[in-house]
């Protein structure tokens, strides 16, 4: 198989993957996470159980699986920043983009679908339980990035903790009626706080 196959493969089951979530939740959004079975979510995907399986191996994965594409963002962040680009820096500045492009992941976004998802998430005590494991597995993976050892795991404890909390506080605010652009201007200057306590808090940056 040439790499030309090996891509239009990979392509066809990433495809494949977003179909299968996205019906798990439509179905997950009309009747509640804990109110539809692994079989109702493989017949409206038209698979069978197994198959499912083996695409996600839990049912929770049919919803968190979109969080595992950012998993080890921040460690690719800092491994591929510019020469002469701190960490830190690196980190901030892909926090801000982030802002400005309304990723969900920073919380700023008013999208409905967006809020839907995200009270399906914390909706779930099962998928609120599967979330921290990613984020656990993220500050793993950022202090490998980071040099590994005690102060690897320190730094990418309260980066991670950082952007967490960032996300939270624009979602909370976006939930209480406010837009995303209302919200903006203090979400850029909490991040600019954040990152700047953080670089005098963590004197190796």
């Amino acid at each position: 198989m040439n790499d030309q196959d090996l891509g239009l493969r990979a392509r066809k089951k990433r495809q494949r993957y977003q179909e299968i979530s996205e019906a798990a939740i439509g179905l997950f959004l009309a009747k509640g996470f804990d109110r539809v079975s692994v079989a109702e979510v493989a017949a409206a995907a038209d698979i069978s159980k197994p198959t499912l399986f083996r695409y996600f191996p839990t049912k929770e994965d049919l919803v968190l699986h979109r969080f595992a594409d950012h998993e080890d963002e921040a460690a690719r962040v800092v491994a591929g920043r510019p020469d002469g680009v701190r960490p830190l820096d690196a980190l901030r500045l892909r926090f801000l983009a982030g802002l400005d492009r309304r990723d969900p992941v920073t919380g700023l976004n008013d999208d409905d679908r967006v809020h839907a998802y995200y009270r399906l998430l914390y909706g779930a005590p099962s998928l609120v339980a599967r979330l921290y494991g990613y984020q656990r597995r993220s500050e793993v993976a950022l202090a490998g990035a980071l040099g590994g050892g005690i102060e690897g795991a320190l730094a990418s404890g309260q980066i991670i903790a950082v952007q967490r909390v960032l996300a939270e506080e624009n979602w909370r605010r976006i939930t209480a009626g406010e837009s995303a652009g209302e919200v903006c201007p203090d979400a850029v200057a909490a991040a600019e706080l954040a990152f700047g306590q953080l670089r005098s808090g963590l004197n190796i940056w």
